[in-house]
């Protein structure tokens, strides 16, 4: 199954630091996100964009995690030469890992 099926995600970045959070749709399928969605696969997810640490912050009550992944922007946004200089397709890629 593919995380858009029990997720959904925001993006936000910060220099060269992108901020991805995945939110379960029901609460109920938080601990697989939580043993699936490991700081090691969402480093090897986006393995060529990431230079940089992958970590990860949970929110159970909230059903949520928020990966922070550091050196993820090219620069940042007024170094990058990439076309999403922000990143904000990078949680429509998230949502593509298969679980």
């Amino acid at each position: 199954m593919k995380l858009w099926e029990i997720a959904h995600s925001r993006t936000g970045d910060k220099g060269n630091i992108s901020n991805v959070s995945l939110i379960a749709y029901d609460i109920k399928d938080y601990e697989l996100l939580k043993e699936k969605v490991t700081p090691e696969v969402v480093k090897q997810w986006f393995k060529e964009i990431v230079k940089g640490e992958v970590v990860r912050y949970e929110l159970p009550q909230l059903g949520a995690m928020n990966f922070v992944m550091y050196d993820a922007l090219g620069g940042g946004v007024t170094r990058s030469l990439a076309l999403d200089k922000h990143g904000k397709s990078l949680s429509s890629y998230l949502l593509d890992i298969d679980i």
